[in-house]
């Protein structure tokens, strides 16, 4: 059984990285359907696949699922960020029926417009300093690896998910000052664009605010608190909880005592960037160069 939404929005997946919860994605990916798929950014980690080339199972599981949603008809955009930077030259083209776009633009069911973006370009560490900024996404994944065993402990006492991350986020003034910033630079151009609201990623925190007739929209990441941004159909707007829903379909499924039916995955398709075959590899060899 799938979910239906409107539009579903997910960003900062980060597949090639040891710390995407390609399992989960896959599973919530397999469950929904949309009209359309905005993928806000960070995708896939190109900066972790240069230094080490790490491609488990489980991160194909979420490439073909999303290929085939963009084969059963599903408008499928990619908006990249700056771990998959290195697409943003194919601003325009179609990669698999998946097509690539700087940022977009978005209506909703009740008439607002939305502009969607990653949001990097508005943080200044990494428009200053891509050394820096390679240097504190170091530090989170050492962070995320230390919150796995601290949440493994607390598992073994009974005690529930608790994000260090995210405490340190909220406990640390500066992390929060650098936030708030974001946060306004983006409203700042979303409204001198004309637009009701940004939907955006990047600092991994998800949230929906309104505030004075706009609405900020961050639709998380899935590292760590796995969450999605959905439409439904009347245009309202809402931050899923992507583990969450994953239970929820498995203890419908439970209920019901329906197996899950079996399902074979789409063939990977050929990247029509309509290039000549030397050019396309070419250029498609650029991506994962160092």
């Amino acid at each position: 059984m799938r979910h239906r939404f409107r539009t579903v929005w997910i960003s900062d997946v980060h597949l090639g990285s040891n710390t995407v919860r390609g399992s989960d994605l896959s599973h919530f990916l397999r469950h929904i359907t949309c009209e359309r798929l905005y993928l806000v950014g960070d995708i896939v980690d190109m900066w972790r696949l240069r230094q080490r080339w790490r491609w488990p199972a489980c991160h194909n599981d979420v490439v073909r699922r999303l290929l085939k949603l963009a084969s059963k008809g599903v408008e499928v955009i990619w908006i990249p960020g700056n771990h998959d930077d290195a697409i943003r030259p194919y601003d325009g083209l179609s990669i698999g029926g998946i097509r690539v776009e700087l940022m977009s633009a978005h209506e909703t069911a009740d008439g607002r417009r939305l502009l969607v973006t990653h949001g990097d370009h508005h943080d200044l560490v990494v428009c200053s300093s891509k050394a820096l900024a390679t240097l504190g996404s170091v530090g989170y994944d050492l962070l995320l690896g230390l919150n796995r065993v601290w949440n493994g402990v607390r598992r073994r006492m009974g005690l529930p998910y608790h994000s260090l991350s995210q405490a340190i986020k909220e406990r640390v003034k500066s992390a929060c000052a650098v936030i708030s910033r974001f946060e306004d630079a983006l409203e700042a151009e979303a409204r001198r664009g004309g637009f009701h609201g940004v939907v955006c990623g990047h600092i991994h925190k998800a949230e929906c605010r309104a505030k004075e007739g706009f609405i900020y929209l961050n639709c998380g990441d899935w590292v760590e608190s796995c969450t999605a941004l959905v439409e439904h159909a009347d245009g309202s707007l809402e931050i899923l909880d992507g583990l969450a829903f994953n239970e929820r379909v498995r203890a419908e499924k439970a209920a019901s005592r329906a197996e899950e039916p079996a399902e074979e995955l789409e063939a990977w398709p050929e990247p029509h960037l309509g290039l000549r075959s030397g050019e396309l590899a070419r250029r498609w060899n650029e991506l994962f160069a160092a």
